[in-house]
């Protein structure tokens, strides 16, 4: 077990304080973060991604935040890459590293690997021209129709995926769940994963009370410097698409800041759903940074004996 290496994962949705727990523990353990929140990428955005201040990254080595422009987008299979990368360089000196974030994909990508997935230029073509000509709502219909399943967990509203996914059911005339074969990579590191939780009133008051603040903090205005490339996939997230639509004059602010709540608990239940099909996670029932806290170092003391 001493000569082994050893990868974190705090995981749990939006708003429900990964990272303050992180920092806790980088710092009891004197370790590196890794960050997994595909936002947090983006060096051009920070209040509507909740990346942690400069003042609470005092003190810890932190990777991908502010390591990517949103002109940039950076998919599962670059994060992968790049955070074995990371991994490697990290894990020659120290035998602890914490990885920490919301982004499902992102998480599975480094510690099961990807899937190869087949590809097609022509069936790319089909649905690019039928969401051209039909919209949106009715790609998502139709990824409904191919694949209920996965169309519950998916960002629908990211037609990148949904694109994606019907290419490859109509390429393999099967289920996304089915093509995922979950033949998991052999990482060089052992893999431990946590996920945080609270109920759902705790946390839908959470989300809540993170947009009032990050509307209080200048919401408006990082967005609204954004307006340049509000066309950029990487900005068609929650936070500024709504605030994109209120500057465009579809809706008013107070209709705006009620959307971002309303699809920020959204979220935070398909990252539920999407953390629960993994029977690796370790649920966490405290609901305090200091019980976490104790839950993972009884658990991590464990692993050492």
């Amino acid at each position: 077990m001493k000569n082994k290496k050893h990868l974190v994962v705090i995981q749990g949705p939006t708003a429900s304080g990964k990272t303050a727990l992180s920092i806790a523990l980088a710092k009891e353990w004197n370790c590196s973060i890794l960050s997994a929140d595909s936002r947090q990428f983006y060096k051009e955005i920070s209040i509507g991604t909740a990346k942690p201040s400069k003042e609470e990254q005092d003190g810890v080595q932190h990777y991908f935040i502010d390591s990517h422009s949103i002109t940039d987008p950076v998919s599962a299979a670059q994060f992968e890459r790049e955070a074995l990368e990371v991994l490697e360089k990290e894990f020659k000196t120290g035998d602890v590293a914490i990885l920490v974030g919301g982004s499902g994909l992102f998480i599975d990508a480094l510690c099961d690997g990807l899937d190869p997935l087949p590809s097609d230029v022509k069936e790319q073509k089909k649905w690019s021209d039928f969401l051209a000509k039909e919209g949106i709502l009715a790609l998502q219909t139709e990824l409904k129709k191919a694949d209920p399943e996965y169309a519950s967990q998916v960002d629908l509203k990211n037609p990148h995926r949904v694109l994606r996914a019907l290419e490859i059911i109509a390429l393999t005339g099967k289920k996304m769940g089915e093509v995922r074969k979950n033949q998991k990579v052999k990482r060089p590191f052992e893999i431990h994963r946590f996920v945080l939780t609270l109920t759902r009133e705790e946390l839908y008051h959470r989300i809540d009370l993170r947009v009032h603040e990050m509307i209080k903090l200048g919401l408006l205005e990082e967005a609204r410097s954004m307006i340049p490339y509000q066309n950029v996939q990487s900005l068609n997230t929650v936070g500024y698409k709504e605030l994109f639509s209120h500057f465009n004059e579809e809706i008013n602010l107070e209709m705006a800041i009620e959307q971002i709540q309303q699809n920020s608990r959204r979220y935070a239940k398909r990252q539920l759903t999407w953390f629960r099909r993994n029977e690796q996670n370790i649920w966490l029932t405290g609901t305090t940074k200091e019980k976490r806290k104790s839950e993972i170092e009884k658990y991590m003391k464990s692993i050492f004996i």
